[in-house]
C-alpha cells in the first residue's frame, strides 16, 4: 500500500500509518524509534502542519502481527518524554505527500 491509499482512506492519517507506509515504500524497517524520530523531525523542521494526536492503536485488530508490533512501538512512542515520539495528524495532500517522500535516513 502507498501513501496515495492511506489518502483515499481517509485524507488527516496519524504520524504511525504514514511513517508505516513510507517504510514500505523505501523498503525499510518502519519499527524502529529512533528512524521515527529522525522522520518527525525531518517532517518539523520541514514546517509540515501537523497537529499533535493521541494515538490509541490497542483498540485496532490485534489478531494481525502487524497491529501487535504497532501496539507495542505505540506504547514506546507513548511512554517517552521526546517530542519527536509524539504522533500528529497530517493532511495527506499532494505537497505533503511529496515532502514525506523526501524524508532519508540520512537527512
Amino acid at each position: 500500500m502507498t501513501l496515495e491509499d492511506l489518502r483515499k482512506k481517509v485524507i488527516f492519517q496519524n504520524t504511525l500509518e504514514i511513517w508505516i507506509k513510507t517504510c514500505e515504500e523505501k523498503k525499510i524497517n518502519w519499527n524502529d524509534i529512533d528512524n521515527y524520530k529522525k522522520f518527525i523531525n525531518f517532517l518539523q523542521t520541514q514546517n509540515l502542519s501537523m497537529k499533535k494526536f493521541p494515538l490509541c492503536v490497542s483498540e485496532s485488530d490485534q489478531t494481525e502481527k502487524v497491529n501487535q508490533e504497532k501496539i507495542k512501538f505505540s506504547e514506546i512512542l507513548s511512554s517517552s518524554k521526546d517530542p519527536n515520539c509524539a504522533t500528529f495528524t497530517i493532511r495527506l495532500n499532494d505537497s505533503a505527500i511529496s515532502l514525506i517522500r523526501k524524508f532519508n535516513l540520512k537527512n
